[in-house]
């Protein structure tokens, strides 16, 4: 069962935890974390695209020049895809592409993102988020005492609104909910911090 120490906002110590070895310390399923993700991206797409074919194209309902005597090929309307200002053959409609993905494929998933955080030493726990008031400088420093650089996740609780509102200015940093975890957030941070109470099945030593 991996082991994690615990820091206060100011970098110093606070215990240590055990992380739990169902969420932190199994071997990474790259397959289902790739899957899971394209998944995930491919439903932030808006899918408003679209482009018209030739019988929603305004015009052409006359035949351009007769059919013989005139040595040019036949046509048949000016919105032939073919023709400039005509409609455009096989072009994007609007579409969902939301992926029907299994439950217990997103949960392996997250589990394995985190495992492959964790066995980089890159899981943070912090005892609480003791921020008196809202403060951009405050979490900045935080997190340099904390040892933490490049792109941050840190994960809040409900009741954490102020250590939200703290964190959320900070470029480099994405907060995230507890219930809104997910694989493709943990896997384009360079460091996940938690709040001890939001650790998944942590337990104090």
């Amino acid at each position: 069962m991996p082991t994690v120490s615990v820091k206060t906002l100011s970098g110093s110590d606070a215990g240590s935890v055990d992380l739990d070895a169902e969420t932190f310390g199994i071997e990474p399923n790259l397959s289902v974390m790739h899957q899971v993700v394209t998944a995930q991206l491919a439903a932030r797409r808006a899918g408003t695209h679209s482009t018209k074919t030739r019988s929603e194209v305004r015009g052409g309902g006359a035949k351009p020049w007769k059919q013989k005597g005139t040595g040019r090929a036949r046509a048949g309307s000016s919105r032939s895809p073919i023709w400039i200002g005509g409609g455009i053959a096989h072009g994007p409609k609007p579409r969902d592409y939301s992926e029907r993905t299994p439950k217990k494929m997103v949960r392996l998933a997250l589990r394995s993102a985190l495992s492959d955080r964790a066995a980089d030493e890159k899981v943070v726990v912090v005892d609480a988020y003791s921020f008196d008031k809202p403060s951009t400088k405050d979490a900045k420093a935080a997190l340099a005492a904390l040892g933490v650089e490049g792109r941050a996740l840190v994960v809040v609780g409900a009741e954490d609104a102020t250590a939200e509102r703290s964190f959320r200015n900070l470029p480099q940093v994405h907060v995230l909910r507890a219930d809104q975890l997910n694989t493709y957030d943990v896997l384009v941070s360079d460091y996940v911090v938690f709040a001890k109470n939001d650790l998944p099945g942590g337990s104090d030593q």
